[in-house]
This record gives C-alpha cells, structure tokens and sequence, in this order.
C-alpha cells in the first residue's frame, strides 16, 4: 500500500473527514508517482485538489479561487 509523506499527513491532520475524503485520492496519486506536489483550491462551496507540476513533491499548495 502506498504510504503518504509525512507532510501529507501533517497537513491532513486537525481536517475535517469531508475534506480528507475529497483531498486524500490526490495526495495519494501524488504520492504514488512522487513527480508533483498537490494543489488545493477553495471554491466558495466547496475544495479541489489536483497534481501541480510547479510545486515539488511532498508539498501541498493551498489557493483560493
């Protein structure tokens, strides 16, 4: 099983599950390839994360939308 860089995980921590559950298959894919760090973007109603090519591995990019 794929395990998540601590830095994931710390960023994880203190997350509500409905945030975890959407951010989580991302960090995940990243962590699976280990090439891009993740971006998450907060939409008014809601939050996305996805693969970003700019941001090293192991690092999560909060942004607002």
């Amino acid at each position: 099983m794929i395990q998540l860089p601590a830095s994931y995980q710390e960023y994880l921590a203190g997350k509500s599950e409905s945030f975890i559950n959407a951010i989580r298959p991302v960090l995940m894919q990243s962590a699976a390839d280990r090439l891009h760090g993740v971006r998450v973007v907060f939409h008014p109603h809601d939050h996305q994360a996805h693969l970003d090519d700019s941001i090293p591995y192991g690092t999560v990019v909060e942004d607002i939308d």
